[in-house]
Parts: structure tokens; C-alpha cells; sequence
């Protein structure tokens, strides 16, 4: 589990995290949403004893990461895919790796098969593509086959079969129950991984919530059709409510839920040919959410 408490970082008079409190359990897969310079790779980083917090807790299964007796066993993460060093081919770096912890040998061919780099393992990784570097990371945050894993822009650089892949390792992953934290700005891809979501902007906490009631939090309403419009608009006006026209018979319906919507229409004898709730893409609601939280902004022409 992972549990950040009050967590503050200062870098002189800019704070780029603010007292930001969240907790991610066992078992999912939880998406770190926020805008460039929200405070996210600072967190990380915090997360993993790479920075140090000006106050506040950041801990993994109840300690520091410093005070892990043996980290890569409990923890995995991959923060830059460019990390690896060139000259060194596949096999030797997760195997250097390997030895500083005590993992033995076979564990490197296993998670090169695991990533799909098993024929390219004697390749220096100076020739690899980005996504390659990707698989790489991948393969050694899983090396001491951990139970929390921490990526930050895990499908960066994949084509659409890796993005397929590492989709389906991640939840998979949780589906073991380990713990699984990734930091993305694909917000489709989001919406198709992660079943909570801890938005941040400006290091604050803006949601914790799953994927599911962050879109209905933003709903579009019930988009209604039928044949005799005007009708059900003075209807559904008169329970109370808001009623816009679409094109054709269509109209989109607010203050009434779909069963309200289809109570009132049969009490009237009104016919209805179609009544879905309209929810929010992810990315609409987490535009709307971080609204007035991102560090740049771009004027559109």
C-alpha cells in the first residue's frame, strides 16, 4: 500500500506539494492525474527516496522508502526509460541490477520474455526505440516480482500493441492484489486502466474518486428522443425539468433521471424511441476539474 500524509516539498519559495494527503490500496490500478507542474514526479520521486519531503509522510507498506531492508522486493518503479545506460545491452543491465539484490538469473530472462524483449536481450540499449526503453523499465521495476509498482508514463512511446500490453499487464498486476500507481496525461487511456483516479493541481488535492463517479459527476444529462417533442418538453418542464432541444426530435434532459424521464412519458401516453444518460468523457471531467490548475496555459486562436 502506499500512503502519502500531509506531504509538503519546497524547492525555496515555490512549493510544488501542499499538505497532499491520499492512500492507494491493494488491488487496483490507480491513475495520478494531474496538469504539468501539478506536483506529481515530485511525489513520486518523494515516494521512492529520491527527493526529500519539507515535511509530512510519504511511506510504502508502512515505511519510508529508506527503510526498506529490501527495496526492489517491495517496490518497483520506472520513472525515465532513458535511465538505462546505452552501451550496456538489455541482458546486462537488468542482470547488474539482478546481482546488487541477490535476484537470481533466471529472473532476468524471465521478465524480458514477460516485457517481449527476449530476442533482442544481447542488443545494446543505445539501438533501442523509445518504446523499447519503455519495455526495459518495465522489466526491471518488475525484476523483485514487488507488490507496488510506480510508473510515470508507463505507454510513452508504444505503438498501439504495446499500449494494448502494458494495459493489460497493469491490471493484471492488480488482479494479484499487489498495488499498482501510474502517473499519465492520456486521459483515454485512463479511462480504459484505472479504476481510481487521485487528481492533484498546483500540489493539492483536487479528487479521489473512481473513473466511474468522477464522469457521472460531471453527467451531460439524458439525451431523449420522441416522436412528439414539444409535448414531452412541457411535460418533463412541468416535473421540474430543464429541457434543451437537439436536432430533429432529439432533446437533452436535466433534473430527471432516465426513470423519472420514462414515468412521465408513459403517464402521458407520450412514445419515446430513445432515453441514455450522457456521462462525461474522462477527459471532459478532468478538464473541468483542473480548470484554473494548470502552471502554462495556451491561448486558443
Amino acid at each position: 500500500m502506499i500512503e502519502v500524509r500531509e506531504l509538503t516539498k519546497r524547492y525555496g519559495a515555490t512549493t510544488a506539494v501542499d499538505r497532499l494527503s491520499f492512500t492507494v490500496r491493494p488491488g487496483t490500478v490507480t491513475g495520478f492525474l494531474g496538469p504539468n507542474g501539478a506536483g506529481k514526479s515530485t511525489t513520486m520521486r518523494i515516494l521512492l527516496g529520491l527527493d526529500a519531503a519539507s515535511s509530512g509522510k510519504a511511506l510504502v507498506n508502512g515505511a519510508p522508502y529508506a527503510a526498506l531492508r529490501r527495496p526492489l522486493f517491495e517496490v518497483g518503479a520506472l520513472l525515465d526509460a532513458g535511465a538505462a545506460h546505452g552501451g550496456r545491452r538489455a541482458l546486462d543491465h537488468l542482470g547488474w541490477v539482478a546481482r546488487g539484490h541477490g535476484i537470481p538469473a533466471r529472473r532476468v530472462a524471465e521478465v524480458l520474455e514477460l516485457v517481449g524483449l527476449a530476442g533482442v536481450a544481447r542488443k545494446r540499449v543505445a539501438g533501442f526505440s523509445l518504446g523499447m526503453r519503455q519495455r526495459l523499465g518495465i522489466a526491471a521495476a518488475l525484476l523483485g516480482d514487488p507488490g507496488v509498482l510506480l510508473f510515470d508514463e508507463p505507454v510513452n512511446g508504444l505503438d498501439p500493441d504495446g499500449v494494448r500490453w502494458i494495459r493489460e499487464l497493469l491490471r493484471s498486476l492488480a488482479a494479484e492484489g499487489r498495488t499498482v500507481l501510474i502517473s499519465s496525461h492520456l486521459m483515454s487511456e485512463m479511462e480504459l486502466t484505472a479504476d481510481r483516479l487521485v487528481v492533484i493541481g498546483r500540489g493539492r488535492l483536487i479528487a479521489d474518486t473512481s473513473v466511474r463517479e468522477l464522469a457521472d459527476r460531471f453527467a451531460r444529462g439524458v439525451r431523449v428522443r420522441s416522436p412528439r417533442p414539444d409535448e414531452l418538453t412541457a411535460v418533463l418542464a412541468a416535473a421540474g425539468g430543464r429541457v434543451e432541444a437537439g436536432q430533429g426530435d432529439a432533446l437533452t434532459v436535466t433534473g430527471l433521471d432516465v426513470a423519472e424521464i420514462g414515468d412521465r412519458a408513459a403517464a402521458h401516453g407520450i412514445p419515446l424511441h430513445e432515453v441514455a444518460a450522457q456521462s462525461a468523457s474522462l477527459e471532459e471531467a478532468y478538464m473541468e476539474l483542473t480548470a484554473g490548475s494548470a502552471e502554462f496555459g495556451a491561448v486558443t486562436r
